[in-house]
């Protein structure tokens, strides 16, 4: 493991659709979606595309570097819900800037960003990449049956980029997948095929909020340990927690279990919703910006989300 992040940037949709909207659509009103999730307001795409988010997001990550787009030898897109299904969103991206060079998307819905920067150690591990951008972005109101209220209170669009080069930031990584499909899924569809003995539409956003739940509290506190374990650290030593932004009762419930203050734990799910791939790059990049984080800071970046998937990476911030 040998990489650092020397850039960060973020951009979200202009529209903010409050939990009062909401209600005049959905049988539900903001005390409840507060509750339930903390959520209070998500950024929606309206005329924004993802490949628009994410090309800003880019931008202002290379500023923050001091780098050119022409620097750029390996673009990640860590997303579910692209603009197109090909070409990857990395590609759409890295055509606006004119750049040529290897891109792709990794989709491991929420637990995205973690894989991406995964295989951003691995590519610069072993020289094959010396700037690698990882782009993190999602839309999922294109996802979304707006009238299931399970779904539609829960998550919001938006994009965050970070640029990776060779350091000795990152101490620890780990990704894993435990195949369980049921709780949370999006059919792909097979579209017009007249072959097909079931032809099936492209499908909303389908979940069982209950199974995810419990499965995001069990790994969460699973990873944690793992990870502290690994690295010889307690708790304690942690300076930040920066949890996948899915519901604050997840994050609570966390912070509670490991007896530590709620300044451990930082949130803006209260903003944005569940931004699936690009709700812990975001938050880095908005805690960056405030000067919350600092060089020799630990940060412990857990992702969880559909595959059932989860990544933890442990890193001392340069």
């Amino acid at each position: 493991m040998g990489i650092k992040i020397v850039g960060t940037g973020r951009k979200l949709p202009g529209y903010m659709v409050t939990n009062k909207e909401l209600a005049e659509f959905l049988d539900t009103g903001d005390e409840w979606i507060t509750s339930k999730t903390g959520i209070k307001s998500r950024a929606v795409c309206t005329d924004e595309s993802l490949t628009d988010l994410a090309y800003d997001a880019v931008n202002t990550a290379l500023d923050k570097a001091g780098l050119l787009p022409s620097d750029i030898d390996l673009a990640i897109g860590a997303t579910m819900s692209g603009d197109y299904l090909m070409p990857s969103l990395a590609c759409c991206v890295l055509e606006r800037f004119g750049v040529s060079c290897p891109a792709f998307d990794v989709n491991a819905a929420c637990s995205g960003f973690v894989y991406a920067l995964d295989t951003a150690d691995a590519y610069i591990s072993c020289g094959k990449a010396k700037t690698v951008v990882i782009i993190a972005a999602d839309m999922m109101s294109r996802m979304l049956d707006w009238s299931d209220r399970s779904t539609s209170i829960l998550f919001g669009d938006g994009a965050a980029a970070c640029v990776i080069t060779k350091g000795d930031s990152l101490k620890y990584i780990r990704t894993t997948a435990f195949a369980h499909i049921d709780p949370l899924f999006a059919k792909a569809g097979n579209g017009s095929n007249p072959f097909a003995k079931s032809p099936q539409p492209k499908g909303f956003l389908e979940m069982q909020g209950q199974h995810v739940y419990k499965f995001a509290v069990k790994t969460v506190e699973h990873e944690i340990q793992s990870a502290l374990t690994a690295a010889n650290l307690k708790a304690q030593d942690v300076d930040y927690f920066i949890l996948h932004q899915a519901n604050a009762r997840i994050i609570d419930g966390a912070r509670a279990r490991l007896k530590l203050p709620a300044e451990k734990f930082p949130m803006n799910i209260q903003h944005y919703g569940n931004m699936s791939a690009a709700s812990i790059p975001v938050l880095i990049d908005e805690m960056l910006e405030e000067g919350k984080i600092k060089p020799g800071d630990v940060l412990m970046l857990i992702g969880f989300g559909a595959g059932m998937t989860a990544g933890t990476a442990l890193m001392v911030w340069e």
